[in-house]
């Protein structure tokens, strides 16, 4: 039997208010049924912090040291905390609710879509798996995360190698069409990302941060030999490939899709009502 075809886009490199645009114009591209399902590799240029779409900025972010590490800002469409985009790859996932693969709940349906994600990770030869969240305190932290960082806080089929975070994704479902889309780190600056937060005092965070050592890791950390951006991509293709059972086809943008983002990023990502409003 052939498999579904979806389409590959790897569009590199985008500025922070481009990367979520296009995220965007995908769902509804898919919505009005003009493409298939997609899966999207891309990176950050500059390396930028995004906050999720519930976050108070003036409450959790520092914005002076995002201006002082010249990081990009920008807030996602979609939920949980804080991300620090820099050395990583970044995917997102684009698929109808009621794709015949896609379970009806959300955690049902992160799951089967992190299949291709924790593939990925075992063609790197590191040994990945799900999480489930098992105490009643763990299981309560997913409802009151107590930091405004994204890799600090456990979730629902959360891809750990070492007992250690290692991908954080975030969804939200619109239009009939679900957008999955998360951060794979490679490397990680701790000191920076630390320093992007507001917290009570000095002390709480030291201790968040002595404690984030433990919940989180990017790969390079824990692989036996440093894994460049293009090993990643390939290990991360075929895991979506096999993961998901699916065809990748390679996919270029036409001029016209191109202005239709660079319409959505300028007029919302760009847009200091969005990105500061909450």
């Amino acid at each position: 039997m052939s498999k579904e075809v979806w389409r590959f886009i790897d569009t590199g490199n985008g500025s922070p208010s481009f990367n979520m645009a296009l995220d965007e114009a995908l769902l509804d591209w898919h919505s009005e049924g003009k493409i298939p399902p997609v899966i999207r590799f891309y990176g950050w240029n500059p390396p930028t912090l995004s906050i999720g779409y519930f976050q108070k900025v003036e409450k959790e972010i520092d914005l002076d040291a995002v201006k002082k590490h010249n990081l990009g800002f920008v807030r996602r469409p979609t939920g949980g905390r804080g991300v620090l985009h820099e050395h990583e790859l970044t995917y997102s996932v684009i698929v109808s609710e009621d794709h015949p693969k896609m379970p009806k709940t959300v955690t049902e349906a992160y799951r089967v879509i992190s299949e291709g994600i924790l593939k990925g990770f075992h063609y790197l030869g590191l040994e990945a798996y799900f999480a489930v969240p098992k105490t009643a305190e763990e299981k309560e932290s997913l409802k009151n995360p107590r930091s405004s960082v994204c890799f600090d806080a456990p979730s629902w089929y959360e891809l750990v190698v070492e007992g250690r975070k290692v991908a954080g994704s975030a969804q939200t479902r619109q239009k009939g069409v679900i957008l999955q889309h998360g951060s794979i780190l490679l490397d990680l600056d701790e000191d920076k990302l630390f320093s992007l937060f507001k917290y009570p005092n000095e002390r709480v965070k030291e201790r968040m941060q002595k404690a984030f050592k433990d919940k989180a890791v990017a790969i390079n950390d824990i692989s036996s030999r440093k894994i460049t951006l293009e090993e990643a991509k390939e290990a991360f293709w075929k895991g979506f490939s096999e993961g998901l059972n699916i065809e990748l086809e390679p996919y270029e943008l036409t001029q016209e899709e191109l202005e239709y983002v660079r319409k959505i990023a300028k007029d919302r990502y760009e847009n200091d009502d969005w990105n500061f409003r909450r």
